[in-house]
């Protein structure tokens, strides 16, 4: 009998079904698992984060802060600043910590609210102030922000990625180090209806402080005249349209009544740079 070498009909060590197939299925089970993960974790902390004491806040504001370079060339311009923001503040009682001012040297058009009551105004943002009221409206729109607690929500979510990077990547991978850049305080935005409620609650504040609102849309108005040019993308990848921002402002305020008057003065300190360029 002779024999016919063939192979057999099953081997367990080769699967029927095609390895890339396979791949794929296993990617998708991994990404719907991590899915999974992010939307539980981001519904634990839109519970949690609005939450936390005013100490465990200020310790994650001080963590931001350790990690930005300090740059506070105008120790003048910052009391100044904190002595406008004091007087908001005192037209506002629902913040249970004291709002402090950190001046940053760069030319970015924001200011950014940061946990634990730290206020960041960048210089580039005081160039652009021609008043008092405008100023004051600004730094009370963020001062909304800290009353309605969405710079804790905004960050919340932001840490979630963190957590599932340094999870399954590791703390020092590339994908957890762009996704420590995506934390940059100049790019931490809100939605269309936190912006709106933090600019109701300014204008509250700007009534109640100067006896109207004046000065409120000054600021968004020059934007809009320079949005043609680009010069100003980055506030306006975080910020909603100005037009329609105008008009809510405009709408707002004469459902209460509020009146524009007289602006004050810009404060001699805050343009003490315009004018040695003068000079």
């Amino acid at each position: 009998m002779k024999y016919t070498a063939r192979l057999p009909e099953t081997n367990v060590n080769v699967t029927p079904t095609s390895p890339l197939r396979d791949f794929f299925l296993l990617l998708s089970a991994a990404i719907g698992i991590i899915v999974g993960i992010y939307l539980l974790l981001g519904l634990a902390v839109d519970f949690i984060v609005p939450r936390l004491s005013p100490e465990i806040e200020q310790k994650i504001g001080g963590v931001f802060l350790n990690s930005m370079a300090a740059s506070d060339t105008s120790p003048e311009k910052t009391k100044t600043v904190q002595m406008l923001v004091d007087r908001l503040q005192e037209q506002s009682t629902e913040l249970p910590y004291k709002l402090t001012v950190h001046l940053y040297d760069s030319p970015v058009v924001n200011a950014v609210a940061l946990p634990g009551g730290n206020i960041i105004v960048f210089s580039g943002l005081l160039e652009k102030m021609e008043s008092e009221n405008e100023l004051a409206f600004v730094l009370a729109h963020e001062t909304g922000h800290y009353a309605n607690k969405d710079h804790l929500r905004g960050l919340g979510r932001a840490l979630v990625f963190l957590l599932i990077s340094a999870t399954l990547f590791g703390p020092d991978s590339g994908i957890g180090n762009l996704l420590v850049q995506s934390l940059n305080v100049t790019e931490m935005g809100f939605s269309r209806s936190q912006e709106s409620h933090a600019d109701e609650f300014a204008l509250e504040v700007l009534n109640r402080c100067y006896g109207h609102v004046g000065g409120a849309t000054d600021f968004f108005k020059k934007l809009n005249a320079e949005k043609k040019t680009g010069r100003l993308k980055h506030y306006f990848s975080t910020h909603p349209e100005n037009l329609k921002r105008i008009a809510h402002l405009k709408n707002y305020s004469r459902s209460k009544g509020f009146t524009e008057k007289s602006l004050l003065k810009l404060s001699p300190t805050l343009t003490e740079k315009e004018q040695t360029e003068k000079k």
